[in-house]
């Protein structure tokens, strides 16, 4: 198994919908926390990666609502590399209610490695120490 990183959140009022549970359009911002803070491993923050002219636009994504969070609940979002490409990487995402431990959502996301203008890169040759850096946490 390979790194993972822990992203303590606590449900806000204004993420919840009129049944009084997260909406669903809120999981993906949490994911992106999530992911934010895996990349953060690498040693590289994320706009630091984007300085060294490194982008991940999104390509895909799924989720899978298991148990709803409600407001005020303390979640944790932790985040794995599920695979590394040359031009792709996934990530994996389980949505975790801190009190009892209970996955409330999974999720995964897909994305490309471009540069500025949104031209697909090879990572693995183009910057070849944050392929390293990323690789290691697989």
């Amino acid at each position: 198994m390979g790194c993972i990183s822990k992203t303590p959140l606590t449900v806000r009022y204004a993420e919840t919908d009129r049944m009084g549970i997260v909406h669903h359009s809120r999981y993906y911002p949490w994911f992106e926390c999530g992911r934010t803070d895996f990349i953060k491993l690498s040693g590289m923050t994320y706009s630091q990666m984007e300085a060294c002219g490194v982008l991940l636009p999104l390509v895909e994504t799924s989720a899978k609502y298991i148990e709803g969070a409600r407001y005020e609940d303390e979640i944790v979002v932790e985040t794995s590399l599920e695979s590394l490409g040359a031009v792709r990487c996934c990530f994996c995402y389980s949505v975790v209610r801190r009190a009892d431990g209970k996955v409330l959502a999974t999720g995964k996301t897909a994305h490309a490695f471009v540069n500025g203008d949104f031209r697909p890169i090879n990572l693995k040759k183009k910057h070849p120490l944050l392929w390293e850096q990323l690789g290691a946490l697989l």
